[in-house]
């Protein structure tokens, strides 16, 4: 029915790129295009008219720029906003700055000089519009929203296979393992601001392009006490220091010697997600044990539910952000559902318990 539809605005100055984003969503049965606007000032008249759900948002506009107008939305008129942004070092930048405005996610600007990518690009932003409609109104029924046709999905069996637990390795290092997708970026951001000096290394796979990890890494790197920065492959783990998938490789913890290393893996997505949550987690399991800490934050989908589980069962303390605090309660309820986790929090209490655990690893 037509008013079971998600209402989207789209907000952009190109006349093509409004034309694909309304042909992509409205081949959703489940997604109407209700208008859209070629600025902020047509776009705030438009809101008041239309009362759609989600809007998408172009970063940069004449007239006013995407920021200032995402900020006084959000002030004035807060509503769910995917973010349209160019995969540029400055719109990484933007958009990142966006996501802390209050921005639900982004996808990057439709590629049309490459038409074979067209129908995954449709497929990210439809699902990601739905994901934004829910994470606004909670109670809204998902039987009136179809779900989009989905690629064969792999486990992280296809990275890395399960070999079962391993005896402990006798060391006092703790590795602290972090995973997030849909609003992870700014809980990721809260839990790493939070973080002493003197804490156990910090692995992160946040969901997030390729473009797009460096800034972050090198934004978590500015905000926080620790040392951050976008992983390498063979690199050291040290106290005292975070390391962020890079997009589009999978991030790894392996043991060298008395040390723990960042392995990446160009192998395929792992539920659908280069890096994916999963592949760390199990790793996790698999070489650090019951000297981890294990941590699963906002996020659409279940990547990273079952690795959870892996490492409680390897004897890994679990923590899972509580659906109150979360942008999207998929990936941690799934963990949840699964039966992995030990504690369920609010995101401001998650920093405190993740360094009470790893106190407790360490004696």
């Amino acid at each position: 029915m037509a008013n079971d539809k998600i209402k989207v605005l789209i907000v952009d100055d190109s006349a093509l790129v409004r034309q694909i984003l309304t042909e992509m969503l409205n081949r959703d049965p489940g997604i109407e295009v209700v208008g859209s606007a070629t600025d902020p000032y047509a776009a705030r008249e438009k809101i008041k008219r239309l009362n759609p759900d989600v809007l998408t948002l172009d970063v940069e506009m004449p007239r006013m720029d995407g920021l200032t107008f995402l900020s006084n939305l959000m002030r004035l008129h807060p509503m769910p906003v995917v973010m349209v942004s160019s995969l540029t070092e400055a719109g990484a930048a933007v958009t990142l700055q966006a996501l802390e405005l209050g921005a639900v996610d982004f996808v990057t600007k439709p590629k049309v000089d490459l038409a074979h990518t067209l129908d995954d690009y449709a497929l990210e932003i439809r699902e990601k519009v739905r994901v934004a409609a829910r994470a606004r109104i909670q109670d809204r029924s998902s039987t009136s929203i179809r779900p989009a046709p989905v690629a064969e999905k792999f486990s992280a069996d296809v990275i890395l296979k399960r070999e079962g637990q391993r005896r402990p390795f006798k060391t006092t290092d703790s590795i602290i393992a972090i995973g997030a997708s849909t609003g992870g970026t700014e809980a990721i951001k809260e839990v790493l601001i939070r973080i002493p000096l003197d804490c156990p290394g910090i692995v992160i796979t946040q969901h997030i392009p390729e473009a797009f990890s460096g800034p972050f890494a090198r934004r978590m790197d500015s905000v926080a006490a620790i040392s951050v920065c976008e992983a390498q492959d063979g690199q050291q783990i040290i106290p005292g220091h975070a390391y962020i998938a890079p997009g589009d490789r999978h991030l790894m913890v392996v043991r060298d010697g008395a040390r723990y290393v960042c392995r990446l893996n160009d192998g395929p997505p792992v539920n659908r997600h280069r890096p994916s949550v999963d592949v760390l987690f199990r790793s996790v399991a698999e070489n650090v044990g019951l000297n981890a800490v294990g941590v699963i934050l906002t996020g659409m989908g279940d990547d990273g539910a079952r690795g959870m589980k892996e490492m409680n069962v390897a004897g890994a303390p679990t923590i899972a952000q509580d659906e109150q605090t979360s942008v999207v309660w998929g990936m941690p309820g799934q963990a949840v559902k699964l039966g992995g986790v030990d504690k369920i929090m609010p995101l401001e209490a998650i920093p405190a318990q993740i360094l009470r655990f790893a106190e407790e690893r360490s004696r």
